[in-house]
């Protein structure tokens, strides 16, 4: 019996389905919702609940957090003086540069343990800056800002930086740093992840779909670093499209934002 016209047309749907799933290394990673915005993306107009269908009968999953992980917590010290909290849970911006959120997190390797530092942009979700070291230090977390610092233009008095106690962000030399730099220094609970959710919430997508994707090992914290630049500078910044974005990638979205700006020359 010759296949009917809505299965012939699945079966189109079906190889598009993995040719976005197979066009980049971490591209796998997509479940439904992301295929059929990526499907959108590209001309084809398709209902979402019969993207998620085919891929549901083809057993093609997306990443999912795995029950009981933990991004690593940071350590308040009893002698630092925190920034208060200004910004009270409300990660919105405007436009880049107005909120930055900076945290702290921990892969293990088959060699010992590599800490990761991001400082990530709250306009476009984009990762402005990070770091690693065998160390959560105050120097870990300043590496990361002073990156972010170089790849940006900060205006001063214009930008907030927001994360939790932790030592590291409220020592002396960190917050004079974010001082001298014309930042408002701002903090949330430790160990809080409401307090800073934007940050969490880029732990978890990191680990799904990096760390704990299946196959991914690190023997080394060398090979975890270059894992890092592959998903952060090759995938999450400059593909990796999300709903809260409208379809777009960090990178995307903030290029969108600085072309409708008006010409000041003009």
């Amino acid at each position: 019996m010759a296949p009917s016209r809505r299965q012939l047309d699945d079966a189109a749907l079906l190889e598009q389905i993995v040719k976005i799933r197979a066009a980049h290394e971490h591209a796998a990673t997509y479940g439904s919702p992301r295929v059929w915005l990526q499907l959108r993306r590209q001309g084809v107009r398709v209902g979402r609940t019969r993207v998620e269908r085919i891929m549901r009968e083809h057993g093609l999953q997306g990443a999912h957090l795995r029950r009981g992980w933990k991004s690593g917590s940071t350590l308040q010290s009893p002698s630092h003086t925190a920034a208060p909290d200004l910004i009270e849970r409300d990660f919105r911006a405007s436009a880049p540069n107005q909120l930055w959120v900076a945290d702290l997190t921990r892969l293990t390797t088959g060699h010992g343990v590599l800490w990761l530092a991001s400082v990530r942009d709250a306009f476009a979700n984009r990762i402005v800056g990070w770091a690693t070291d065998p160390r959560a230090t105050t120097a870990l977390v300043l590496t990361a800002l002073n990156h972010a610092l170089r790849s940006r233009d900060v205006r001063a008095g214009q930008l907030v930086h927001h994360s939790d106690k932790g030592a590291q962000y409220t020592a002396l030399r960190f917050t004079q740093r974010l001082v001298d730099a014309g930042i408002a220094p701002s903090t949330g609970s430790t160990g809080d992840s409401f307090d800073n959710a934007l940050a969490e919430n880029l732990w978890s997508t990191l680990k799904i779909e990096l760390v704990y994707w299946p196959g991914t090992t690190f023997d080394t914290p060398a090979e975890a670093e270059h894992a890092l630049v592959r998903y952060i500078d090759g995938w999450y910044n400059p593909r990796r499209i999300q709903a809260g974005l409208g379809g777009l990638s960090p990178d995307e979205y903030e290029d969108a934002y600085h072309r409708a700006q008006p010409d000041p020359h003009r």
